[in-house]
């Protein structure tokens, strides 16, 4: 358990950092945006070309462990809208809207910011093929899926103007913008030919990698401050606390369960890439869904209390099953 706290402990010390910074305005709120730009469009990028470029691609894309994590995905989508929606928004329940963006935080974990660096720190540069794995399903399927959901009452009321279709097309173009998959597909190009940057190049796309971590950590601390600033609604417990422990206990434990399930049926998986996919469904909330929840339109007070939440208790959580699961002394 040491050797796990001795990595959790600064992880999660540094998002502290970040959130107390915003909060004592040591760094002002216009400044958030421009350290989210500079960890998603710079930072981030190098450390996965980084990480695509240095393993061959069976490595970096285990089709059965990506298959075990995305069958996950949609599977706890389903389940939290179907826990949490309530038509006409009742007394214990949210609307559909709501409820896809509730599913959104369940089911996608900050494996961007926090899992990558974290998953390899534990267990070395094996944990970055499935965790890379991870951001891609996320970012593709699970987020347009959620999205496409969010719409489905609007769609229906105004079929002419926001078909389901055009729905998950703009989730899918959403998708396509995002640098992270751009990087790894690079990566993985350069890894599968042999192509090297230059030198001076290659210096600098490590510069770049070694500051992804402690400003992604920083930043992730930021973007919850801020997203309790902009909150619009205060939101009750009930609403916001069980979907944060739908995505550190039940994420993980479905995960897992389908893990054994596809052992039984004789498929081909890793333990050490299903190890690590169990820590990254633990990991909490991607804090970005509060900004995406803005956008939309949904009740982006809750969305940021369910990622606060998931993120204070994955301290304890996290560091927990990754002792139970041995990360410690797989490195």
């Amino acid at each position: 358990m040491q050797a796990i706290l001795a990595v959790t402990i600064p992880f999660f010390a540094l998002v502290l950092c970040g959130y107390l910074a915003a909060q004592r305005r040591v760094l002002p709120e216009a400044a958030i945006p421009g350290l989210n730009i500079f960890v998603l469009f710079f930072a981030l990028p190098c450390l996965l070309f980084r990480f695509g470029a240095s393993m061959p691609f069976g490595q970096l894309i285990d089709p059965v462990l990506i298959g075990i994590y995305a069958l996950a995905a949609v599977l706890m989508v389903f389940f939290t809208v179907a826990a949490t929606w309530r038509r006409g928004e009742a007394a214990h329940g949210v609307d559909l809207k709501n409820a896809a963006f509730g599913a959104l935080v369940a089911a996608f974990p900050n494996t961007g910011f926090m899992g990558v660096p974290l998953l390899v720190a534990l267990f070395g540069e094996r944990a970055a093929g499935p965790v890379i794995g991870t951001v891609l399903i996320d970012l593709i399927l699970t987020s347009t899926l959620c999205i496409a959901v969010a719409q489905l009452e609007e769609a229906h009321a105004h079929p002419h103007t926001s078909g389901i279709g055009s729905s998950v097309l703009r989730s899918l173009r959403s998708a396509m913008t995002n640098p992270l998959p751009w990087a790894i597909g690079l990566g993985a190009v350069f890894a599968a030919t042999g192509l090297q940057f230059p030198g001076p190049i290659g210096q600098i796309v490590k510069m770049l990698a070694d500051a992804a971590t402690p400003v992604a950590l920083f930043t992730i601390g930021a973007v919850l401050w801020r997203a309790g600033q902009h909150a619009h609604t205060r939101t009750p417990v009930r609403h916001y606390l069980p979907v944060a422990l739908f995505k550190l206990v039940a994420h993980p434990l479905l995960v897992f369960s389908l893990g054994l399930l596809a052992q039984h049926a004789g498929l081909p998986v890793s333990p050490v890439g299903m190890t690590v996919l169990v820590l990254a469904a633990a990991l909490p909330s991607a804090s970005n869904v509060s900004l995406l929840a803005e956008r939309y339109g949904a009740d982006n007070g809750r969305v940021a209390r369910i990622i606060m939440a998931s993120t204070v208790l994955a301290f304890l959580s996290f560091s927990g099953l990754a002792w139970l699961l041995g990360a410690g002394g797989r490195h």
